[in-house]
């Protein structure tokens, strides 16, 4: 969310950052919260205005009573009792407008960096780089779940009988490879000096509004019928919102934490639920990195995030590359993004692993997460990363991996998590 004072100053700004998000239907919105604004300020000096007035005569009244004036002090009340009704009104005038402005304010796109591509949609996303060569084995690839199915390790018809599609069991081996990765990934950031952490698995609305956009909000969290709790739709929602009304000491920034937790999205306006697949499901898991900083490290932590994800794949031997998101197939709240698309044999292109945000101060704003300076204090920037979210990472790990008599081989980092075990196989 946008500061209001910035709003005012630079309207013609943000008018053109959101015409460069091509949201043309929010640009009248700017001159609207505006003018709110100025309502909303004017309304707030006359009763400033009225207090100070009502202080006065106030006053004033025990001096008249004590000369014994006492036909004027009865005057004075009298114009103390007509200035408060006034003030509630303007009072409770304000209290409406402050709420019109903070409604728009919360779907007014946050200023995109100026490195950030031009495009419509994820269609003009561009690519940055490209790590590990992508093969082609002279064998022909199965489906992701046939794999899976061949070792044992999933069933498919059952989590539809109990759950519906979107939902699956992951058995045997599979389940443990499931495990092995979050395992690895905990350790592969505690490694990197994040602080390991286990969230709460459910948030407030206040926080959700506080990390994401209303549209996202929408199309991805699950409510709990008859309280003011939703499901997580990624560890980040509860991880930033573990910050919410705090004041930070710049001694203890940056806050580095690695957090591990299930996930629960509807997906609604996603491409659909596949009933053979386990790409884009209702319930996985994941392990995230969050970082909370001073503004002018944000950038910096930025590189170092999704290049920790780049090493990440790269030690499980999956080429990725790097996407960077444009202007149009940016979440509202986004300052930048960048994608980690692994590399599909199966399929011969990459795929959608993880995405790396930097959102500058929009959710520090929203959640009142400060820092205290010698001059006052100032919003912090927040970030987020995927470090892995299996079952996803398991169709790239699987075709990448995969030896021509059917079984898996299993790289040396992730071993030690199974047991030893260098292959799966039936």
């Amino acid at each position: 969310m946008l500061d209001i004072k910035f709003v005012r100053q630079n309207p013609d700004l943000v008018k053109e950052n959101i015409r460069k998000k091509f949201q043309f239907d929010k640009i009248e919105l700017v001159d609207k919260v505006i003018g709110l604004d100025e309502k909303y300020r004017a309304a707030l000096a006359e009763s400033e205005r009225l207090k100070s007035l009502r202080n006065s005569v106030s006053k004033k009244i025990g001096g008249l009573m004590a000369q014994k004036k006492t036909e004027e002090a009865e005057a004075a009340k009298k114009e103390v009792a007509e200035i408060a009704p006034k003030i509630a009104e303007l009072e409770t005038e304000q209290e409406v407008l402050s709420e019109q402005i903070k409604e728009i304010m919360l779907i007014i796109p946050n200023i995109i960096d100026e490195t950030v591509p031009i495009g419509r949609d994820d269609s003009e996303n561009v690519e940055v780089a490209r790590f590990g060569d992508p093969f082609v084995p002279d064998f022909e690839v199965p489906y992701h779940t046939d794999i899976m199915e061949k070792l044992n390790g999933i069933d498919l018809d059952s989590a539809r009988k109990t759950s519906g599609n979107g939902f699956y069991y992951l058995m045997g081996d599979i389940a443990r490879l499931h495990s092995a990765i979050l395992s690895y990934a905990r350790d592969f950031m505690i490694d990197k000096s994040f602080t390991y952490c286990i969230p709460p698995y459910m948030i407030r609305s206040n926080v959700v509004t506080g990390v994401m956009s209303f549209a996202e909000m929408d199309n991805m969290m699950y409510k709990i019928e008859g309280e003011d709790l939703f499901l997580i739709g990624t560890s980040e929602h509860s991880m930033i919102g573990k910050f919410i009304d705090t004041i930070l000491q710049k001694d203890k920034l940056p806050q580095t934490l690695t957090s591990y937790s299930p996930c629960f999205r509807k997906e609604v306006g996603a491409h659909g639920i596949e009933e053979r697949g386990v790409y884009r499901i209702h319930q996985f898991e994941k392990q995230e990195m969050i970082v909370v900083c001073e503004p002018e490290e944000s950038k910096e932590w930025f590189v170092k995030l999704y290049t920790d994800s780049v090493e990440f794949f790269r030690t499980l031997d999956i080429p990725v590359r790097t996407i960077e998101c444009c202007s149009g197939d940016l979440a509202d709240l986004k300052v930048k993004s960048i994608d980690v698309e692994a590399w599909s044999p199966r399929q011969k292109k990459y795929f959608e692993v993880g995405s790396c945000s930097n959102l500058g101060d929009a959710q520090a704003r929203r959640l009142a997460i400060r820092v205290k300076g010698e001059n006052g204090n100032y919003f912090a920037h927040t970030l987020n990363n995927t470090v892995v979210a299996p079952p996803r990472m398991l169709i790239c790990f699987l075709e990448n991996n995969l030896n021509a008599d059917g079984s898996v081989r299993i790289p040396e980092a992730l071993r030690m998590y199974m047991g030893g075990k260098d292959t799966i196989s039936v």
